[in-house]
């Protein structure tokens, strides 16, 4: 099992910034490839970005390239995602989540486990 907690939400104006963690505990952290995804009312879950278990690799959807960066720290076992730039359409909750298999990153099913979520709210 891999508990997952993510915090730093909130309410932000659009071209503010917010940076997202996610605190692991349980299974070994580093052994994961970690996850974030998002959620907006109405609206299937979206995938945002990826990096895979040392670090090295990463991966973002088209909308947010430029803008957010995620990184890890594995002696820390967290997970984080800087989010600048943002705008109203950025606005979700935003999951964080652990997958063993690097391969299926943007299929939100291919993920072992997940936090609670974290409102993101963007203001025009």
């Amino acid at each position: 099992q891999v508990q997952l907690v993510e915090s730093g939400g909130g309410l932000v104006q659009a071209g503010g910034s917010l940076r997202l963690s996610c605190a692991a505990s349980g299974r070994t952290f580093s052994n994961w490839h970690m996850g974030w995804f998002r959620q907006a009312p109405g609206k299937e879950r979206e995938f945002v970005a990826v990096i895979d278990w040392s670090g090295l690799s990463t991966y973002y959807t088209d909308s947010v390239k430029g803008r957010f960066t995620i990184s890890r720290d594995n002696a820390k076992d967290t997970v984080s995602l800087r989010m600048n730039s943002l705008k109203p359409e950025d606005t979700a909750v935003y999951y964080c989540a652990a997958a063993a298999n690097y391969h299926y990153y943007r299929d939100y099913e291919r993920y072992d486990y997940w936090g609670q979520g974290t409102q993101v709210t963007v203001s025009s």
